[in-house]
């Protein structure tokens, strides 16, 4: 039987070393994707620090960190706050217009009148159907 195979201490080694192989795979795309990120590089530095990434991937990674670490929070942080806006946009849009509210159908209304677009009497019978009262009596 397998299991009978494999000790505890065998078990443990290869979950330890697996570890450190998923955090090696995420450093390493976290690396290249703040290198891809950053629109200051030019195309030669890309393509030197994806050399050094791919030869010399402990060492490569480790002068990365030191020589662009603070970069990295910045490109970060900057991403980080795009995002934000663009979803604060898109909540604002999919909201629509916030006068949905009597308050500002009444502000708008008066600037129509101000405007001279509608007449006192339009205005009065239009104020009184937002304010959910009856038609005033023409004069």
């Amino acid at each position: 039987m397998i299991l009978a195979d494999v000790g505890l201490a065998e078990l443990f080694w290869t979950v330890l070393w697996l570890f450190f192989l998923f955090m090696f795979i995420w450093v390493f795309v976290a690396l290249v994707s703040d290198l891809f990120r950053d629109h200051t590089l030019s195309g030669w530095a890309k393509a030197g620090w994806i050399i050094l990434l791919v030869l010399f991937p402990l060492v490569g990674s480790l002068i990365y960190l030191i020589v662009r670490g603070k970069g990295m929070t910045e490109r970060s942080i900057a991403a980080q706050q795009q995002a934000q806006a663009q979803f604060d946009s898109y909540v604002r849009q999919a909201a629509g217009p916030s006068g949905n509210s009597s308050v500002d159908d009444l502000a708008r209304l008066a600037e129509l009148r101000s405007n001279g677009h509608l007449s006192d009497a339009e205005y009065e019978t239009m104020k009184a159907r937002i304010v959910g009262g009856s038609t005033p009596a023409s004069a």
